[in-house]
């Protein structure tokens, strides 16, 4: 891992919540990502985890240019990536590709296989002269495990494994730099799954790949990153590298969330503590004050209503957003998952 490729300071992106009979009155907002920041370096892959609706997924449509940003910066390569317009954009959009969620609704039904990977050479049809574009069809799909003869079949002819690699390989089309995982096998099987982080890892060895994967799965996150960040409610509450954020976890939310990640060894069994929050995550329209977790949190103090704690290094040598921030070891959390 050298050089750094994709910075983000500051990242906000708020939805209006609208009223009224035309909807023209707005009375609030959805604060679904509200100052987010970190960087990616050539080579790596960075996890970010977190609960079901704490912004992941929307920090990855903002990254791809699919949502505008509401403020902040993101710069890859050091360009500015929301000051491009027209052939500039175009052109970033090639270093940058996704692979989506869901394998059974991210690819077109009505296309074949070899159509819905050669599509972005339509798109940038300078990536591939139109003679060219089966045979690169054929390499991508032997390049991630399929057989290239199947590249007239439809996507209901696959299983869903299969499936996220034809998404894989469409990412791989027009040999991005970055790729972004939005939870790429959360809908699999375990077997499944194994399969697909494995073809992750080898894609990155072999074409230098850096990845932005998300996922609430930290078992998953764990076996692919280099640096695990941690979301809560729109923010990152810490980040670290895998061994920091696994082995000594300083803010309150993450020892929670590992707390509860199972552990198949039952020489374990009434030696591990298990964290349980109380309450329910609150809503992104109205946030609490101070640390957005303080109401989930046995930590809580006064200081912690009335001041926001930055995400700076407290203690264990990694960033933390908590006043009160305190390496603990989570029994089984430590031990490289198998």
């Amino acid at each position: 891992m050298s050089g750094l490729i994709l910075e983000v300071r500051d990242l906000v992106k708020h939805f209006p919540v609208r009223v009224g009979v035309l909807f023209k009155r707005t009375v609030g907002h959805v604060k679904a990502v509200d100052g987010v920041s970190f960087e990616l370096r050539k080579g790596e892959t960075l996890g970010i985890v977190g609960e079901s609706g704490c912004g992941k997924s929307t920090l990855a449509q903002v990254l791809m240019r699919l949502e505008p940003p509401t403020s902040g910066t993101a710069s890859f390569e050091g360009t500015d990536m929301f000051a491009l317009r027209g052939a500039e954009l175009r052109r970033m959009r090639r270093d940058i590709q996704i692979v989506l969620q869901d394998p059974y609704t991210s690819l077109n039904p009505r296309m074949t296989v070899g159509d819905i990977i050669g599509e972005p050479f339509e798109i940038h049809p300078e990536v591939a002269p139109k003679g060219s574009r089966e045979g690169k069809v054929r390499d991508l799909l032997d390049v991630v495990g399929l057989n290239p003869e199947h590249i007239n079949r439809y996507p209901h002819q696959f299983s869903g494994g299969q499936r996220q690699r034809i998404g894989i390989a469409r990412a791989l089309a027009l040999r991005p730099k970055v790729i972004i995982c939005d939870e790429p096998v959360s809908a699999l099987d375990v077997s499944i799954q194994a399969q697909v982080m494995n073809l992750l890892g080898e894609l990155q060895r072999d074409l230098g790949l850096s990845y932005v994967f998300i996922a609430h799965d930290l078992s998953v996150v764990r076996h692919l990153s280099d640096r695990v960040a941690v979301m809560y409610l729109g923010k990152v509450v810490e980040i670290g590298t895998e061994e920091e954020i696994y082995g000594q976890p300083s803010h309150p939310y993450t020892q929670a969330l590992l707390s509860a990640v199972p552990v198949p060894d039952p020489q374990l069994r009434g030696r591990r503590e298990v964290i349980r929050l109380a309450g329910d995550v609150p809503s992104p329209v109205d946030p609490p004050s101070g640390c957005r977790f303080r109401t989930r949190c046995w930590k809580a103090q006064d200081v912690c209503a009335e001041q926001e704690p930055e995400l700076i290094t407290r203690v264990a040598g990694h960033p933390s957003a908590c006043h009160f921030a305190e390496a603990h070891v989570v029994v089984g959390a430590e031990r490289e998952n198998s």
